[in-house]
Order: structure tokens, then sequence, then C-alpha cells
């Protein structure tokens, strides 16, 4: 089948989008650093299944627009693009599905416009409803002698700096990172901190063959990406975290009620961090249909194990 590259106008400027196939609307959205491409094993499978799949790059990433204000990527901003695709590709209604921020902004999609998206799948980061702590302070407070990611990343300009004059190198070692047949053993430093004297990421990151998933080819794309567009659009979505919190405020503890399907990794760290919102499930996902941990896989699910995530999101759509 045909894969058409389109723009789409939204209020902000436009989002590049990617579909395959006819037949109800599914909205693909991808987390960092990734882009419409981590869905590349997705669309023909769901196209081939009898739908219409869409991958779209996030706003600040690939093709989309990428407004300078850190402030343009809250998530009511990132629902609104969302929205603004589903209308401008004339559907009245769309089930989302998302992998890692992409499955924090499907989630947000489904509990803020609830009339638009009929049912949400969430990739490898389980839905935690807003409001608790103030996120930034939370963070602040992990590591105990090391920072952790999320603070480093938040602070503008700081992982850029490390990023982005080997783009194609870093971008390697976090995959690998992250991956379950390449990641570092559990008596290597932690990859998800760094040390608080200056110390960086890319230092905690495995070195060697790339994940079996990664081709150099896709490696490349991704690379060439943000080799032109630079990861601060990416990389601002950590930086709207005490902004969301404020923003939210009216939906705290609010639960999902559409038909829901979550999908993690037994080796991807935010499954382990998250138990806890996997266990909530039964008051904050009111509407799951299915909830599977897939073993030995790691954070990149739908590449990773791109088969058995295509099966489990079919069976999804075909119960929604």
């Amino acid at each position: 089948m045909k894969v058409e590259h389109r723009m789409v106008a939204t209020e902000a400027g436009r989002v590049h989008v990617v579909e395959q196939g006819s037949g109800p609307l599914v909205l693909l959205v991808h987390g960092f650093p990734e882009s419409w491409y981590s869905w590349r094993r997705q669309l023909p499978a769901l196209a081939e299944a009898g739908y219409r799949a869409v991958a779209l790059d996030v706003r600040g990433y690939g093709r989309s627009s990428k407004p300078q204000d850190v402030a343009a990527y809250r998530m009511l901003d990132l629902v609104a693009d969302n929205v603004a695709v589903v209308r401008e590709l004339g559907a009245d209604s769309a089930v989302v599905i998302g992998h890692d921020w992409g499955a924090t902004i499907a989630a947000h999609s489904a509990l803020l416009a609830p009339e638009v998206f009929r049912a949400v799948g969430l990739l490898s980061v389980p839905y935690t409803p807003p409001g608790g702590p103030r996120p930034s302070e939370v963070f602040a407070g992990m590591g105990g002698d090391q920072e952790f990611y999320v603070s480093y990343f938040q602070e503008p300009g700081r992982a850029e700096a490390e990023i982005e004059p080997d783009v194609r190198g870093w971008l390697a070692g976090f995959y690998r990172a992250l991956s379950a047949d390449t990641m570092p053993r559990p008596d290597e430093p932690d990859p998800h901190f760094v040390t608080k004297d200056g110390g960086t990421l890319r230092e905690r990151f495995p070195t060697g063959p790339l994940p079996s998933w990664l081709s150099p080819q896709d490696l490349d794309f991704y690379a060439s990406e943000f080799e032109r567009t630079g990861l601060t659009g990416g990389l601002n979505r950590y930086r709207n975290m005490d902004r969301d919190w404020e923003d939210l405020t009216p939906y705290a503890g609010a639960p999902i009620t559409q038909p829901s399907l979550f999908l993690g990794g037994t080796s991807d760290a935010s499954t382990m961090w998250l138990a806890d919102a996997i266990e909530a499930y039964p008051q904050t996902l009111p509407g799951l249909t299915a909830s599977h941990l897939l073993d030995g896989c790691g954070h990149w699910i739908q590449q990773e194990r791109p088969d058995e995530v295509n099966r489990l999101l079919t069976e999804f759509l075909t119960k929604s």
C-alpha cells in the first residue's frame, strides 16, 4: 500500500504526517528522541488490518513546526495539535496510540478530548493522572549524589551541548542504553543519571554493536533528522513538566474512561519505576481491555518487538 507524506495545518503551524491504508483513523505519536519513523513497522501492519494509520512528527521534530518559545511545547498545545490533525484529515474521531512521551501525549489527548479520541493505547510509559507533587521537586530528589536525567534535560542548552557535536554517536548510545539486548548490566553505571560535578549521560552509555532492531540505515535516518533540526524541540517537552502540572490542575486524579491498552517491557526502567501506576489501572484506566509486559523487552518496544506489538495493537483495535 502507498505511503503518503503530507503537511497538516494547526493553530501553531504545521504537522508532518505519514499515512498508509484506509478505514478508521489510528494516530501514532512517537517519543524522545524519535520521529514518525519509529512507527515504520506498524504503519503497513495496521493498514493491512484495515485501518488508516497515521504517524506524525510531534511539534519540534522532523518536518513539523518548531516554535521558539519553550512554553509552546506544553501538553495543552500538543493535545491541540493532535485534535487538529484528526480534524484536518477529515475524521470525526480516532484511536490514539503513543510511545514514551508519545504515550503521555496520547493519554492526555484522550483525557482532554474524549469526544475526538475514542480509545487510547500506551506503550512503555504507564498513565499517571495529573496532580501530586510538583514534578521538578520530585526529580530533584532522586539519585542522591547523582542527578536524574529528567532534571539534566530540563536546563535549557545543557543537554544540547552534550548531544549536538555528535548527534549520531549520542543517539546510538542512547538507543543502546535502553534496548534489552545492549543495555548496561545491573553492576554498571545507570545511564539514567549523571554525576553532579559536570558529568554527562554519554559517558555512561554502552558501546559496541547497535541494538538488533536498529540498522545503520535506521540510525542514519534519525541522526539526519536531528542534525537538521537540533534537539531543543524534543527536549522542551521535559522543560514543560511543571507548567503541565499547573495547567492540568482541574484534571487532578482524573481517570481515562475510554477503552485502553498498555504494553511495556520487563527490562524497561519505565515499567519498573512506575509499577504502582500499572497496579492502579483499575482506578485510573477503568476501560482497560488488556495490559501486557513483554518478557525481556526494553524501552523501544514497537521497534524491538514489532510482530508481537502489531498483533496486540490489532487485537485492541478490533475490540475498540
